[in-house]
């Protein structure tokens, strides 16, 4: 099988160095050829969530390039979170199993700073059921309206305290067969579980966060008074190729919590 689909003209030098009559360059650079290579790969499931890909030496031969190259794309790949490298064990496909990843996309943080000092949150689902895609729901989705989904909730509890009410909506295509007894009897992650049980690895999220009040069932379920003020927090997770896989709607209490953003 041959992999020389890299460009044979193709540089790592900047774009500005294509000349005056060319203002955006007609290749991309070698190294960000070769990071598009190594994500069809992870995409198509060569290399699995935990598992080592080849180290840059086999890369380089793979692909014909130098090791500095394929140095470069696992260098961004890294800082994508799409993969970890372990030193002296080498690089391996990022996974939600791990306990550093678990709180890659969950930004609520006690007050004290510590994730670990509550334990994992007590996780109770509240309803799981297969439905037609409203408008709002399929646009965010790239489905069209009345396509299948499936929609989740449920309470996330810290230290036997309700702070986190969800709802979620997923493709019904890819997580056919997920019912609440699945979500429930699995005690990791859940993007561990759609990741494992699945196929489907959220790579990126986009969110957007408001202050709202809740109404009166969500003040049931997360036990605040009416009028109480909370986080909202709407998130569209992407698979690889920038694929939405969920929309997720979270109310957050903040009385012992707050959201914590690292900017880099």
């Amino acid at each position: 099988m041959s992999h020389s689909s890299v460009d044979p003209e193709a540089s790592d030098a900047e774009p500005g160095s294509f000349g005056a009559t060319s203002p955006t360059p007609a290749f991309s650079p070698l190294y960000q050829q070769i990071k598009g290579l190594i994500l069809q790969s992870l995409q198509s499931g060569e290399w699995k969530p935990g598992a080592a890909i080849p180290s840059e030496m086999d890369l380089a031969v793979r692909y014909r390039v130098s090791q500095g190259t394929v140095r470069k794309a696992i260098d961004e790949l890294a800082a994508d979170n799409l993969v970890v490298r372990r030193q002296g064990k080498g690089t391996f496909v990022a996974t939600h199993a791990e306990h550093q990843v678990q709180y890659r996309f969950l930004k609520l943080i006690p007050d004290n700073g510590d994730v670990n000092s509550e334990g994992p949150a007590q996780r109770e689902i509240i309803d799981c059921k297969r439905l037609r895609a409203s408008a709002d729901v399929a646009r965010a989705l790239a489905l069209r309206t009345g396509d299948a989904v499936l929609q989740v909730r449920r309470v996330l509890s810290f230290s036997g305290v309700p702070t986190i009410l969800e709802d979620l909506w997923l493709p019904g295509g890819p997580f056919k067969g997920l019912t609440a007894e699945r979500l429930s009897d699995y005690h990791g992650p859940m993007y561990a579980l759609f990741e494992v049980e699945f196929g489907v690895r959220m790579v990126r999220a986009e969110e957007h966060i408001r202050a709202v009040t809740p109404d009166a069932a969500q003040c049931a379920l997360l036990k605040v008074k009416a009028g109480t003020p909370l986080l909202s927090v709407e998130r569209i997770a992407c698979t690889y190729n920038d694929v939405p896989m969920e929309l997720r709607r979270g109310l957050y209490r903040t009385d012992t919590h707050h959201y914590r953003n690292e900017l880099n």
